[in-house]
């Protein structure tokens, strides 16, 4: 990392730790109620209960606490973890695969092999950087698209629901963009509970506590090629590299090798709970690393410390946000995932069709993903990437 500058240890003197703290506790709060509805909706696409929905929840957020606590201690930089936000966008999208509940939890233990593997072996990175990047996110966006739509059919499915969600969400991104989807999650809680109280629902306070279930994994070819391999690159485009390029745009190396490794680990021992793979935070890694955290660079890192204590205290409640989904109305979950989706699809299209000379493979690939086809019990994203590989070669056959 570069050494901080005169100014800035001067001014950080007269800031205190509280600063970095309420920073971490923010970027907590901000990239758990952002995504975890699409978490938990990408783990009941994919056939786990709603027990097993509740452990995954709970097994990535403390792997998630865990991983960012280690690699902050270890090494005094704002390193953030998180999940993939996108990543459980292509789960929610492939649905269940080949072998079930249980061939998930395989492609899960696959994800993680790979992201070690990357921490282990240069050439892999390399080899995902040769992947033209207007194709993965094609990819991304055509995966994130029938996501995003999910509020226009929860208007239609529960309008007195869906609605206020959709309104509270859209005052808040004009004043508090940061907030607009916790927000919107806010509203859409105030929903279930008027929801729950007028249909006398009665609910065990036993479901609220935190469990852990265990799942021996298994291996089938449609949930390897169909789901991991996606995965893991959906991970690193969307996650792991501009997570890395956050960090050093304020001025901090990012470990490499040691972040795969403890990203990587923390994957493998979470998997069997249903946790799906952790990575580089990208979205909410700024409010940990940037100066508003704390003047001094040298003092950032116990941003990390305060976020990684804050998704211990998530993860117990993951229980209680797992209930809340199991009563929603219909649509309701999905819309509020759906809107967390917004910024990442805006994105991927912004990336896919930058390139006048990828243009049309991009368009091939992300109507290929769109459509959710699957053959051989392999899933739309991997022939996504079939399709436009195979239209961009054409296309450039013969030219030099």
């Amino acid at each position: 990392m570069s050494e901080p500058t005169a100014a800035a240890s001067s001014t950080s003197l007269d800031a205190p730790l509280s600063r970095p703290i309420s920073a971490g506790i923010t970027a907590s709060l901000v990239g758990f109620s952002s995504s975890f509805a699409v978490v938990l909706t990408a783990l009941h696409a994919a056939g786990a209960t709603s027990d097993q929905a509740a452990s995954g929840l709970l097994a990535a957020s403390f792997a998630v606490g865990a991983g960012t606590i280690v690699l902050a201690l270890r090494y005094r930089r704002p390193i953030t973890l998180a999940w993939s936000t996108p990543g459980a966008a292509l789960i929610a999208a492939t649905g269940a695969v080949e072998g079930g509940w249980s061939a998930e939890i395989g492609a899960f233990y696959v994800v993680a092999a790979l992201i070690l593997l990357t921490a282990l072996i240069p050439a892999l990175g390399q080899a995902i950087a040769r992947i033209p990047a207007s194709l993965a996110q094609a990819m991304l966006g055509g995966v994130l698209l029938p996501l995003c739509l999910a509020p226009l059919s929860g208007l239609v499915k529960s309008p007195w629901a869906v609605a206020p969600v959709i309104v509270v969400w859209l005052i808040a991104l004009r004043f508090l963009p940061r907030w607009a989807v916790p927000l919107a999650f806010l509203a859409a809680a105030i929903a279930i509970g008027i929801e729950v109280g007028a249909a006398g629902t009665a609910i065990d306070p036993a479901s609220f506590l935190p469990r852990v279930e265990f799942t021996a994994p298994t291996f089938t070819t449609g949930a390897i090629v169909g789901l991991a391999l996606p995965l893991f690159l959906v991970t690193m485009a969307s996650q792991n590299v501009p997570g890395t390029a956050i960090l050093r745009s304020f001025g901090y190396d990012l470990p490499w090798r040691p972040a795969m490794t403890v990203t990587g680990l923390g994957s493998a021992l979470t998997a069997s709970a249903g946790g799906p793979a952790i990575n580089l935070a990208a979205i909410t890694a700024a409010l940990a690393a940037s100066p508003d955290a704390h003047p001094d660079p040298r003092r950032r890192w116990y941003a990390s410390i305060a976020t990684g204590s804050t998704y211990f205290v998530l993860a117990a409640a993951s229980s209680f946000f797992a209930v809340l989904v199991v009563l929603a109305p219909a649509g309701l979950i999905a819309a509020v995932a759906g809107l967390a989706l917004f910024g990442a699809f805006g994105s991927a299209v912004q990336q896919a069709v930058a390139d006048p000379h990828d243009r049309v493979p991009a368009i091939v690939t992300f109507l290929t993903a769109a459509s959710g086809i699957a053959f051989f019990g392999i899933s739309a994203a991997f022939w996504a990437l079939v399709a436009g590989l195979v239209v961009r070669a054409a296309l450039r056959l013969g030219r030099r």
